[in-house]
């Protein structure tokens, strides 16, 4: 049996002591932890900076990385500084070298980058190598040349690699979630499919416990022909149901997940309760591919990006407030016709349904919850005034004026003149800078898995 400790659900999410105590007392075999994800959109792969604090990512690796060298087990990050890139991987390099030097640690680190470059991307597009995960389009070489970073979710192999080269700490770049839990088990000859499985539910810890969080341990055991998952702290479980409900997490089919060279097949899954707060899992599969391929991400910078809080209890706006803001709108395009750059004006309504509400991108009804009717009955919005522009400064100009507009708009019945809005902040405007988007969210083709992620070792 192997025992895997899973810290916390990203790195920088942090982990009570006392969880970690119990975990390091169970005497675990690897200490795995994921650092990153896409959740938090295109922004930070773009800037080449991470969505956790330096502070915060600091204190779980100063705690972790020296109990994992004093007890002889590797210490596996995946998805350095969040996405993975070149950037993200030296930030999160520097964090080790400066707690090496700190604590006076002797150990070998394995950097494991995953950029991919533009030549090999545009070569496998033009053998028919890429395609897109849905909803994505077809991939062109416009996108590929305009992308500021490019990354590929790495599998088990080249981690597998840093492991046989005998590296205590090994630091990756963008990797598929589960790999860096699933490595060590695999490395040993356990079954990849329960290795993978496991995987899925330690990438976010306690996450599969009930009550769940994203900020506390959990143990995983793998043998011959199971897994187990057990929170460490007393005050959560592991239930049949949390576990089967996270193994969902992120699917879009309840019984296939799909990574890198071949997939997750769980249509024999079984979970069964063990004790009151552990789970045991059996019959998960993983069936290689044909062909392997690996995830790209890959964002463009699209201008830059501006917005206005308000808010309004003025029933008689709040009635009319999707007839208003197209007017608002037309009057900004009307004062600033003769710009020789597009912009993008968008009003996002919280507070009530409708299309333009926080569910507004998903398709359905007025309300975008499918079987769920349009409510406007709230008693306040808050309306977020979002200018994306060319420039910062033509953005900054365009949320000025619609901010100025909506605030002296003359709707029917009204009856206060002195502004239509309130603002809980000052200066109202807010300049958000740079603005990115996915133009690559591809798989490509790869014929040797370790091709595009070679193993560096550095000894401390």
């Amino acid at each position: 049996m192997l025992k895997i400790l899973s810290p916390t659900a990203i790195l920088g999410y942090g982990f009570p002591m006392t969880s970690w105590e119990e975990g390091m007392r169970r005497k675990p075999d690897v200490i795995a932890v994921d650092a990153g994800s896409t959740d938090p959109g295109p922004y930070y792969l773009g800037a080449g900076i991470s969505f956790t604090d330096r502070e915060a990512v600091k204190r779980d690796l100063a705690i972790m990385i020296p109990a994992g060298i004093e007890a002889g087990i590797p210490v596996i990050i995946g998805s350095a500084g969040g996405c993975g890139a070149a950037p993200h991987l030296q930030w999160n390099r520097e964090i080790i070298e400066e707690i090496a030097v700190e604590e006076k640690l002797k150990f070998s680190l394995a950097v494991i980058p995953s950029d991919i470059s533009k030549t090999a991307i545009s070569k496998a597009l033009e053998n028919g190598e890429v395609t897109p995960l849905k909803p994505a389009p077809q991939l062109t070489q416009s996108d590929i040349d305009s992308a500021a970073h490019i990354v590929a979710q790495m599998g088990v192999e080249p981690i597998l690699k840093a492991l046989d080269a005998g590296a205590q700490v090994i630091l990756t770049g963008r990797a598929y979630d589960p790999v860096v839990f699933a490595a060590l088990a695999i490395h040993r000859g356990y079954n990849p499919g329960l290795a993978t499985h496991l995987g899925k539910i330690l990438e976010c810890a306690a996450i599969a416990a009930t009550p769940g969080s994203g900020s506390d341990c959990m143990l995983g055991y793998i043998g011959e022909d199971y897994f187990r998952v057990e929170p460490l702290s007393s005050e959560r479980m592991c239930t049949t149901l949390s576990v089967a409900a996270h193994t969902l997490y992120e699917k879009t089919n309840p019984y296939v997940l799909p990574g890198p060279g071949g997939i997750l097949d769980l249509h024999q899954t079984v979970f069964t309760q063990e004790t009151e707060s552990a789970v045991r899992v059996t019959g998960s599969r993983f069936i290689p591919s044909e062909k392997y391929t690996v995830k790209l991400e890959g964002v463009k910078k699209v201008g830059c990006r501006t917005v206005s809080f308000a808010a309004t209890a003025d029933p008689v706006m709040i009635a009319q407030i999707d007839e208003i803001t197209p007017k608002v709108k037309a009057r900004v395009a009307d004062n600033f016709s003769g710009l020789m750059h597009e912009y993008a004006l968008d009003f996002k309504i919280y507070g009530r349904g409708g299309a333009s509400g926080v569910m507004g991108i998903f398709s359905g009804n007025d309300n975008g919850i499918p079987g769920q009717a349009r409510d406007d009955r709230g008693g306040e919005l808050v309306i977020i005034i979002d200018a994306v522009a060319p420039t910062q400064e033509l953005a900054n100009t365009i949320c000025s004026f619609a901010r100025s507009t909506l605030l002296h708009y003359g709707y029917p019945g009204r009856i206060s003149t002195a502004g239509n809005l309130a603002f809980p902040f000052s200066p109202s405007d807010i300049k958000m800078g740079d603005v990115y988007k996915f133009c690559i969210y591809h798989v490509m083709e790869v014929d040797d898995p370790c091709s595009h992620f070679p193993v560096n070792i550095i000894n401390f």
